[in-house]
Protein backbone atom coordinates (compact mmCIF):
# COMPACT_ATOMS: atom_id res chain seq x y z
CA UNK A 1 0.00 0.00 0.00
CA UNK A 2 1.64 3.42 -1.47
CA UNK A 3 1.89 6.05 2.14
CA UNK A 4 0.41 9.48 2.07
CA UNK A 5 3.69 10.56 3.32
CA UNK A 6 7.13 9.34 5.19
CA UNK A 7 9.79 10.31 7.97
CA UNK A 8 13.17 9.92 6.83
CA UNK A 9 15.91 10.02 9.70
CA UNK A 10 19.61 10.73 9.18
CA UNK A 11 21.95 8.44 10.82
CA UNK A 12 24.91 10.80 9.86
CA UNK A 13 23.67 13.97 11.34
CA UNK A 14 22.95 11.89 15.03
CA UNK A 15 26.33 10.82 14.69
CA UNK A 16 27.11 14.59 14.47
CA UNK A 17 24.86 15.27 17.20
CA UNK A 18 26.15 13.21 19.49
CA UNK A 19 30.12 14.01 18.74
CA UNK A 20 28.83 17.60 19.70
CA UNK A 21 27.13 16.79 23.02
CA UNK A 22 30.44 14.52 23.93
CA UNK A 23 32.48 17.50 23.52
CA UNK A 24 30.29 19.70 25.98
CA UNK A 25 29.61 16.26 28.29
CA UNK A 26 33.53 15.02 28.19
CA UNK A 27 34.01 11.68 27.96
CA UNK A 28 33.03 10.57 31.49
CA UNK A 29 29.67 11.53 32.09
CA UNK A 30 26.96 8.85 31.04
CA UNK A 31 24.98 9.90 28.17
CA UNK A 32 20.89 8.95 28.15
CA UNK A 33 19.05 9.20 25.10
CA UNK A 34 15.73 10.90 25.85
CA UNK A 35 13.33 9.18 23.99
CA UNK A 36 9.85 10.01 25.94
CA UNK A 37 6.94 11.47 23.57
CA UNK A 38 8.04 8.68 20.42
CA UNK A 39 11.31 9.64 19.96
CA UNK A 40 9.90 13.40 20.30
CA UNK A 41 8.71 11.75 16.80
CA UNK A 42 11.27 10.36 15.27
CA UNK A 43 9.98 6.56 16.70
CA UNK A 44 10.68 4.71 18.94
CA UNK A 45 11.21 1.30 16.78
CA UNK A 46 13.34 3.29 14.01
CA UNK A 47 15.46 5.33 16.52
CA UNK A 48 16.38 3.58 19.17
CA UNK A 49 18.14 0.20 16.83
CA UNK A 50 20.00 3.18 15.13
CA UNK A 51 21.59 4.64 18.03
CA UNK A 52 22.45 1.77 19.82
CA UNK A 53 24.43 0.82 16.14
CA UNK A 54 26.20 4.04 17.12
CA UNK A 55 27.61 3.61 20.39
CA UNK A 56 24.16 4.35 23.08
CA UNK A 57 23.25 2.42 25.50
CA UNK A 58 21.70 4.29 28.23
CA UNK A 59 18.17 5.10 27.09
CA UNK A 60 15.66 7.45 29.55
CA UNK A 61 11.80 6.74 28.74
CA UNK A 62 8.61 8.78 30.37
CA UNK A 63 6.62 5.46 31.09
CA UNK A 64 6.85 1.42 31.72
CA UNK A 65 4.79 1.27 28.23
CA UNK A 66 8.11 3.33 26.50
CA UNK A 67 10.71 0.86 28.08
CA UNK A 68 8.29 -2.10 26.64
CA UNK A 69 8.47 -0.32 22.80
CA UNK A 70 11.66 -0.05 23.43
CA UNK A 71 13.11 -3.21 25.13
CA UNK A 72 11.40 -5.06 22.12
CA UNK A 73 13.46 -3.41 19.61
CA UNK A 74 16.72 -3.34 21.54
CA UNK A 75 19.79 -5.11 19.73
CA UNK A 76 21.95 -4.82 22.95
CA UNK A 77 21.72 -4.78 26.46
CA UNK A 78 21.31 -0.90 26.93
CA UNK A 79 20.28 0.74 30.45
CA UNK A 80 16.55 1.54 30.38
CA UNK A 81 15.79 4.45 33.12
CA UNK A 82 11.75 5.20 33.10
CA UNK A 83 11.56 9.10 34.60
CA UNK A 84 7.97 8.71 34.87
CA UNK A 85 4.99 6.67 35.03
CA UNK A 86 5.20 2.81 36.41
CA UNK A 87 2.57 2.33 38.49
CA UNK A 88 0.90 -0.71 38.57
CA UNK A 89 2.03 -3.80 40.29
CA UNK A 90 2.75 -5.60 36.94
CA UNK A 91 4.93 -3.08 35.45
CA UNK A 92 7.18 -2.56 38.37
CA UNK A 93 7.39 -6.36 38.52
CA UNK A 94 8.35 -6.81 34.73
CA UNK A 95 11.13 -3.81 35.50
CA UNK A 96 12.32 -4.96 38.22
CA UNK A 97 12.71 -8.33 36.55
CA UNK A 98 14.80 -7.06 34.34
CA UNK A 99 17.02 -4.69 35.67
CA UNK A 100 15.07 -2.06 34.20
CA UNK A 101 15.66 1.45 36.40
CA UNK A 102 13.35 4.07 37.52
CA UNK A 103 12.49 6.84 39.51
CA UNK A 104 10.98 7.23 42.81
CA UNK A 105 9.51 10.30 44.13
CA UNK A 106 6.52 8.93 46.36
CA UNK A 107 6.99 6.55 49.56
CA UNK A 108 4.12 4.73 47.96
CA UNK A 109 6.46 3.72 45.23
CA UNK A 110 9.59 3.19 47.29
CA UNK A 111 6.90 0.67 49.52
CA UNK A 112 5.37 -1.12 46.05
CA UNK A 113 8.74 -1.94 44.99
CA UNK A 114 9.92 -3.18 47.59
CA UNK A 115 7.49 -5.48 48.27
CA UNK A 116 7.77 -7.11 44.69
CA UNK A 117 11.35 -6.79 45.23
CA UNK A 118 11.29 -9.21 48.36
CA UNK A 119 8.94 -11.57 46.43
CA UNK A 120 11.41 -11.84 43.49
CA UNK A 121 14.41 -12.01 46.13
CA UNK A 122 16.19 -9.36 43.83
CA UNK A 123 16.91 -5.55 44.46
CA UNK A 124 15.30 -3.18 42.33
CA UNK A 125 17.30 -0.44 40.79
CA UNK A 126 16.18 3.31 41.54
CA UNK A 127 16.86 6.50 41.73
CA UNK A 128 15.71 8.75 44.06
CA UNK A 129 13.76 11.94 42.41
CA UNK A 130 13.46 14.68 44.99
CA UNK A 131 11.71 18.46 44.69
CA UNK A 132 14.11 21.24 44.53
CA UNK A 133 11.57 23.85 42.54
CA UNK A 134 9.95 22.54 39.63
CA UNK A 135 6.76 21.37 41.78
CA UNK A 136 5.90 18.44 39.82
CA UNK A 137 7.43 15.11 41.32
CA UNK A 138 9.90 14.04 43.57
CA UNK A 139 10.31 13.89 47.59
CA UNK A 140 10.10 16.99 49.53
CA UNK A 141 12.65 17.57 52.19
CA UNK A 142 10.57 16.75 54.96
CA UNK A 143 10.13 13.81 53.71
CA UNK A 144 13.43 12.92 53.27
CA UNK A 145 13.92 11.91 56.64
CA UNK A 146 11.54 8.62 56.15
CA UNK A 147 12.89 8.17 52.62
CA UNK A 148 16.42 7.40 54.74
CA UNK A 149 15.09 5.66 57.43
CA UNK A 150 13.12 3.09 54.68
CA UNK A 151 16.40 2.80 52.87
CA UNK A 152 18.22 1.33 55.52
CA UNK A 153 15.62 -0.90 56.42
CA UNK A 154 14.91 -2.52 53.21
CA UNK A 155 18.72 -2.01 51.96
CA UNK A 156 19.13 -5.55 51.18
CA UNK A 157 16.32 -5.31 48.33
CA UNK A 158 17.50 -1.41 46.60
CA UNK A 159 20.13 -0.42 44.78
CA UNK A 160 20.11 3.43 45.48
CA UNK A 161 21.48 4.36 41.79
CA UNK A 162 20.97 7.96 41.46
CA UNK A 163 19.41 10.94 42.69
CA UNK A 164 17.95 13.48 40.39
CA UNK A 165 15.88 16.11 39.83
CA UNK A 166 14.72 18.39 36.85
CA UNK A 167 15.28 22.33 36.10
CA UNK A 168 12.38 24.44 35.74
CA UNK A 169 12.88 25.87 32.39
CA UNK A 170 16.41 25.97 32.12
CA UNK A 171 16.53 27.33 28.65
CA UNK A 172 15.57 31.10 29.57
CA UNK A 173 17.17 33.28 31.04
CA UNK A 174 14.16 34.45 32.80
CA UNK A 175 14.39 31.35 34.92
CA UNK A 176 18.08 32.23 36.26
CA UNK A 177 17.73 32.35 39.84
CA UNK A 178 14.98 29.51 39.91
CA UNK A 179 17.46 27.22 38.42
CA UNK A 180 20.41 28.58 40.52
CA UNK A 181 18.22 28.18 43.67
CA UNK A 182 17.05 24.44 42.64
CA UNK A 183 21.09 24.10 42.07
CA UNK A 184 21.93 25.19 45.54
CA UNK A 185 19.18 22.61 46.69
CA UNK A 186 19.76 19.91 45.03
CA UNK A 187 23.54 20.08 46.51
CA UNK A 188 22.14 20.30 50.11
CA UNK A 189 20.03 17.73 49.53
CA UNK A 190 23.28 15.64 48.31
CA UNK A 191 24.99 16.84 51.20
CA UNK A 192 21.90 15.39 53.85
CA UNK A 193 21.99 12.28 52.01
CA UNK A 194 25.73 11.92 52.68
CA UNK A 195 25.89 12.82 55.90
CA UNK A 196 23.42 9.54 56.57
CA UNK A 197 25.55 7.26 55.25
CA UNK A 198 23.59 6.74 51.40
CA UNK A 199 25.72 7.66 48.24
CA UNK A 200 24.74 7.44 44.75
CA UNK A 201 26.58 6.26 41.87
CA UNK A 202 24.66 8.45 39.65
CA UNK A 203 23.96 12.08 40.19
CA UNK A 204 22.35 13.77 37.45
CA UNK A 205 20.14 16.91 36.89
CA UNK A 206 21.26 18.15 33.41
CA UNK A 207 18.76 18.09 30.20
CA UNK A 208 19.53 19.72 27.12
CA UNK A 209 19.44 23.11 28.28
CA UNK A 210 21.66 22.87 31.22
CA UNK A 211 24.24 20.99 29.60
CA UNK A 212 24.33 24.65 27.76
CA UNK A 213 23.31 27.10 30.28
CA UNK A 214 24.58 25.56 33.39
CA UNK A 215 27.87 23.35 32.74
CA UNK A 216 28.31 22.94 35.84
CA UNK A 217 25.44 20.64 36.44
CA UNK A 218 26.87 18.25 34.19
CA UNK A 219 27.75 15.32 36.56
CA UNK A 220 27.96 11.64 36.10
CA UNK A 221 25.23 11.53 33.77
CA UNK A 222 22.88 14.25 31.49
CA UNK A 223 19.39 13.23 30.17
CA UNK A 224 19.51 14.77 26.63
CA UNK A 225 16.66 14.40 24.58
CA UNK A 226 15.86 17.78 21.72
CA UNK A 227 19.36 18.55 21.48
CA UNK A 228 20.73 14.65 20.07
CA UNK A 229 17.46 15.59 17.42
CA UNK A 230 19.79 18.30 15.95
CA UNK A 231 17.54 20.97 17.75
CA UNK A 232 18.17 23.69 20.00
CA UNK A 233 16.34 23.72 23.77
CA UNK A 234 15.54 27.69 22.86
CA UNK A 235 16.64 30.13 20.37
CA UNK A 236 18.31 31.60 23.63
CA UNK A 237 20.18 29.02 24.39
CA UNK A 238 21.83 28.86 21.03
CA UNK A 239 22.29 32.42 20.87
CA UNK A 240 24.68 32.12 24.22
CA UNK A 241 26.59 29.16 22.74
CA UNK A 242 27.29 31.02 19.56
CA UNK A 243 28.50 34.22 21.43
CA UNK A 244 30.49 32.21 24.34
CA UNK A 245 32.48 30.08 21.52
CA UNK A 246 32.05 32.96 19.02
CA UNK A 247 30.81 30.68 15.70
CA UNK A 248 28.00 31.69 13.44
CA UNK A 249 27.40 28.19 11.93
CA UNK A 250 25.30 25.62 13.82
CA UNK A 251 27.05 22.88 14.93
CA UNK A 252 23.97 20.77 15.05
CA UNK A 253 21.95 18.64 12.15
CA UNK A 254 18.76 18.40 12.47
CA UNK A 255 17.40 14.15 11.61
CA UNK A 256 14.11 14.50 10.30
CA UNK A 257 13.00 15.23 7.14
CA UNK A 258 9.13 14.62 5.75
CA UNK A 259 7.93 14.34 2.93
CA UNK A 260 4.61 13.23 0.46
CA UNK A 261 4.07 13.76 -3.46
CA UNK A 262 1.81 15.77 -5.23
CA UNK A 263 -1.61 13.71 -5.65
CA UNK A 264 -2.66 15.68 -8.85
CA UNK A 265 -2.67 19.42 -9.90
CA UNK A 266 -5.98 21.11 -11.45
CA UNK A 267 -6.78 25.03 -13.02
CA UNK A 268 -8.93 27.19 -11.32
CA UNK A 269 -10.58 29.88 -13.14
CA UNK A 270 -10.29 33.68 -11.43
CA UNK A 271 -13.69 34.59 -8.86
CA UNK A 272 -13.70 30.71 -7.45
CA UNK A 273 -13.24 30.37 -4.08
CA UNK A 274 -10.77 27.28 -3.05
CA UNK A 275 -11.10 24.48 -0.11
CA UNK A 276 -13.83 24.77 2.48
CA UNK A 277 -15.45 27.94 3.04
CA UNK A 278 -14.60 31.44 1.80
CA UNK A 279 -11.10 31.98 2.94
CA UNK A 280 -9.69 32.11 -0.87
CA UNK A 281 -10.49 34.01 -3.44
CA UNK A 282 -9.11 33.24 -6.66
CA UNK A 283 -8.53 37.19 -8.30
CA UNK A 284 -6.62 35.94 -11.51
CA UNK A 285 -6.42 32.40 -13.07
CA UNK A 286 -4.60 30.04 -10.90
CA UNK A 287 -3.17 27.01 -11.15
CA UNK A 288 -3.12 24.31 -7.75
CA UNK A 289 -1.64 21.19 -6.40
CA UNK A 290 -3.11 18.76 -3.97
CA UNK A 291 -0.61 16.87 -1.26
CA UNK A 292 -2.31 14.00 0.72
CA UNK A 293 -1.35 15.51 4.27
CA UNK A 294 -3.60 17.04 6.84
CA UNK A 295 -4.15 17.94 10.34
CA UNK A 296 -5.13 14.04 10.87
CA UNK A 297 -1.23 13.78 10.09
CA UNK A 298 0.37 16.50 12.04
CA UNK A 299 0.26 18.92 9.94
CA UNK A 300 -1.60 22.10 11.79
CA UNK A 301 -4.86 23.04 10.66
CA UNK A 302 -3.39 26.61 12.46
CA UNK A 303 -1.09 26.71 8.80
CA UNK A 304 -4.03 27.21 6.52
CA UNK A 305 -3.22 30.13 4.18
CA UNK A 306 0.41 30.69 5.57
CA UNK A 307 2.12 27.21 5.82
CA UNK A 308 4.63 26.31 3.14
CA UNK A 309 6.10 23.61 1.06
CA UNK A 310 9.16 22.55 -1.07
CA UNK A 311 8.46 21.38 -4.84
CA UNK A 312 10.91 21.35 -7.51
CA UNK A 313 13.08 23.44 -5.63
CA UNK A 314 10.56 26.20 -4.87
CA UNK A 315 9.02 27.20 -1.69
CA UNK A 316 5.42 27.41 -2.46
CA UNK A 317 2.21 28.32 -0.16
CA UNK A 318 -0.55 26.40 1.65
CA UNK A 319 -3.49 27.76 0.17
CA UNK A 320 -7.26 27.52 1.92
CA UNK A 321 -7.96 25.63 5.31
CA UNK A 322 -5.50 22.58 5.82
CA UNK A 323 -8.42 19.64 5.35
CA UNK A 324 -7.96 16.69 7.54
CA UNK A 325 -5.75 14.22 5.10
CA UNK A 326 -5.08 17.48 2.23
CA UNK A 327 -4.00 20.64 1.52
CA UNK A 328 -3.66 22.70 -1.19
CA UNK A 329 -0.81 24.58 -3.44
CA UNK A 330 -0.99 26.88 -5.54
CA UNK A 331 1.65 26.39 -7.97
CA UNK A 332 0.60 29.16 -10.44
CA UNK A 333 4.21 30.39 -10.81
CA UNK A 334 5.68 26.79 -11.08
CA UNK A 335 3.13 25.42 -13.89
CA UNK A 336 5.10 22.57 -14.81
CA UNK A 337 4.84 20.99 -11.43
CA UNK A 338 2.97 18.07 -12.03
CA UNK A 339 0.96 14.26 -10.26
CA UNK A 340 4.04 12.49 -8.11
CA UNK A 341 6.70 15.36 -7.67
CA UNK A 342 8.53 14.93 -4.00
CA UNK A 343 7.31 17.67 -1.70
CA UNK A 344 9.15 18.33 1.28
CA UNK A 345 6.92 19.70 4.28
CA UNK A 346 10.29 19.31 6.90
CA UNK A 347 13.19 19.35 5.13
CA UNK A 348 15.87 20.69 2.48
CA UNK A 349 15.07 20.32 -1.30
CA UNK A 350 17.80 21.89 -4.07
CA UNK A 351 19.77 23.54 -1.04
CA UNK A 352 16.51 25.58 0.34
CA UNK A 353 15.26 24.36 3.80
CA UNK A 354 12.00 24.09 5.27
CA UNK A 355 13.28 23.82 9.19
CA UNK A 356 11.03 22.04 12.58
CA UNK A 357 11.92 25.98 13.69
CA UNK A 358 10.21 27.78 11.09
CA UNK A 359 7.63 25.22 10.62
CA UNK A 360 7.08 25.90 14.16
CA UNK A 361 6.73 29.41 14.06
CA UNK A 362 4.16 29.83 11.96
CA UNK A 363 2.39 27.08 13.66
CA UNK A 364 2.82 28.71 17.18
CA UNK A 365 4.14 25.27 18.51
CA UNK A 366 7.76 24.77 20.16
CA UNK A 367 9.77 22.09 18.52
CA UNK A 368 9.26 19.74 21.51
CA UNK A 369 5.43 19.69 20.70
CA UNK A 370 5.48 19.64 16.90
CA UNK A 371 7.78 17.12 16.74
CA UNK A 372 5.74 14.94 19.36
CA UNK A 373 2.44 15.46 17.34
CA UNK A 374 3.69 13.77 14.15
CA UNK A 375 1.40 10.61 14.21
CA UNK A 376 2.89 7.39 14.68
CA UNK A 377 1.22 5.67 11.66
CA UNK A 378 3.51 7.39 9.67
CA UNK A 379 6.35 5.12 8.30
CA UNK A 380 9.62 5.97 9.61
CA UNK A 381 13.07 4.85 7.69
CA UNK A 382 16.66 5.82 8.21
CA UNK A 383 19.00 6.78 5.75
CA UNK A 384 22.73 7.27 5.79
Amino acid sequence: MNVTSTIEISKTAYQNNLSFIRSLIGESCIFSSVIKGNAYGHGIETFAPMAEEVGVNHFSVFSAYEAYRLKKVSNRESTIMIMGVANSTNELEWAINLNIEFFVFDLERLQKAVKIAKRLKKKAIVHIEIETGMNRTGFCVDELKDVIHFIEDNKNYLEIKGLCTHFAGAESITNYFRVKKQIVTYNRILKFFKSNNINFLQKHTACSAAVINYPQTINDLVRVGIMQYGFWPSRESQMKYYTKNKINSNPLQPLISWKSYVMGTKSVAAGEYISYGTSVLTETDMKIATIPVGYAHGFSRSLSNQGKVLIRGHRLDVIGLVNMNMMIIDITNVPEIDKGDEVILIGEQNGITISVASFGEMSNLLNYELLTRLPEDIPRKIIK
